[in-house]
């Protein structure tokens, strides 16, 4: 298993915005601004941090908002209708579509859309169709 940490400028609020896709709050230390999320099973699973300083083992250079440019985190779900309703994003990165992909021996065709975190960190919502 993989589980990101996404560095982002204001907790609360990403917080409040992954809740609202489905995510909850595993564990938090709140006093180092850090919280476990998970969805689902807990299979799917993401870090945030917003940093107090630079003295700790990351981040090592100067931030830029936005800081997820060029992360793109797919997030597999069984209802793609029901994240993107509870999202209520007006101008998504990529708006709810079907799309058929090609892969080594066959295709899978999925339904989705992507909108991006405050911080900029692109999260593709994605259902595999039958």
């Amino acid at each position: 298993m993989i589980v990101p940490e996404l560095i982002c400028s204001d907790i609360d609020r990403s917080i409040a915005f992954y809740e609202r896709l489905g995510f909850r709050v595993r564990y938090a230390r709140v006093e180092e601004r850090f919280a476990l999320l998970e969805r689902g099973d807990g299979a799917g699973r993401l870090m945030l941090e917003q940093p107090l300083s630079h003295d700790r083992l990351f981040p090592r250079a100067d931030l830029q908002h936005p800081y997820g440019r060029g992360v793109n985190l797919e997030v597999e779900v069984d209802d793609v209708d029901a994240v993107w309703d509870a999202a209520g994003v007006a101008d998504p990165f990529l708006p709810l579509e079907e799309r058929t992909y090609a892969r080594a021996d066959d295709e899978v065709r999925v339904r989705q859309f992507a909108i991006q975190d405050p911080d900029g960190y692109v999260l593709r919502f994605s259902q595999t169709l039958a």
